[in-house]
């Protein structure tokens, strides 16, 4: 008896199970990582499969670390895609990337059932490749022999970030990290081709030259700043050296000079005549004593 009792929920539940296969949506992707260079064509692939009788809904949105926006909704391309995309079935064609085009996808395909909203999603990545811009270069003008002098080479435009190489006198430099191997060679400066600085730690006349810096990410043509001479000079001892006897030989006359002066008496002379105006009293004459009385009679 219990047998027959269970064989209907048995054969409720296999009935079940094979109508939510039927039923079911799955999604899936060509490719999950998309790349395009900067003004190309994108495509970004979506198939989905679902049961008979099914008119599933299809939705895509664009996923960034602000926010999530839609890109295609209710059968229409919107957002940042719209005119410049079009639906190949489930798929999105992006006629013309820009770099703002970088982001994650998702692919959402829904479809109501009898145990509620049915979804399958598939997420796909697209990165935009641009090219390098022209680097801006701060090189010194001058600097003095044995200091520290740091050269630099940056730009922000490219993606993948771009690695950069230093040129002196039209000759480019090796790469000297610092560590290692290129710690052996004979070599003044630490180049690093990541961050983009030369660093002379110290410099010398050899050194002189004209300088320029190259960006380069693989994505179109490598891109230069514009030459920038630095010119590197000893120490003038000597000049220094002369410099300072000059100053002494000045100070040393002024001395002599007020030491003359006082010897001579200009400075007594001087305080004795202030002295002198600032001893004398005023003392009324007669005449202003008689004019004074009759003012008071």
């Amino acid at each position: 008896m219990a047998s027959r009792s269970l064989l209907p929920l048995l054969l409720g539940t296999l009935g079940a199970l094979c109508y939510h296969k039927a039923y079911g949506i799955s999604v899936k992707t060509d490719n999950q990582h998309v790349t395009a260079k900067e003004f190309q064509e994108a495509m970004l692939s979506c198939k989905y499969s679902a049961g008979k009788g099914i008119i599933p809904r299809v939705e895509w949105k664009k996923l960034t670390t602000r926010d999530v926006s839609f890109v295609y909704y209710k059968g229409d391309l919107v957002g940042d895609l719209k005119g410049r995309a079009e639906m190949i079935d489930s798929s999105i064609r992006i006629r013309n990337v820009t770099r703002k085009d970088s982001a994650r996808y998702r692919c959402e395909v829904s479809a109501p059932t009898e145990w509620g909203q049915n979804l399958a999603e598939t997420i796909i990545t697209l990165t935009v490749l641009v090219a390098s811009a022209a680097p801006s270069c701060e090189v010194p003008s001058s600097a003095m022999s044995g200091t520290v002098v740091q050269l630099r080479c940056k730009e922000n435009e490219g993606s993948p970030a771009s690695e950069y190489k230093w040129y002196r006198n039209g000759v480019a430099l090796l790469e000297n990290t610092g560590t290692g191997s290129d710690k052996i060679r004979n070599i003044s400066y630490t180049m690093n081709k990541k961050t983009g600085t030369l660093l002379f730690n110290t410099v010398s006349k050899k050194d002189t030259g004209e300088y320029y810096c190259e960006a380069s990410n693989g994505i179109g043509l490598p891109q230069k700043c514009s030459v920038k001479r630095m010119q590197v000079d000893d120490l003038n001892i000597g000049g220094i050296i002369a410099a300072v006897v000059v100053v002494a030989l000045v100070m040393a006359l002024c001395g002599l000079g007020v030491f003359y002066a006082h010897k001579k008496g200009y400075f007594s002379k001087e305080s004795s005549s202030q002295k002198k105006s600032s001893d004398y009293k005023y003392t009324p004459s007669e005449k202003d004593f008689k004019h004074t009385k009759s003012f008071v009679i």
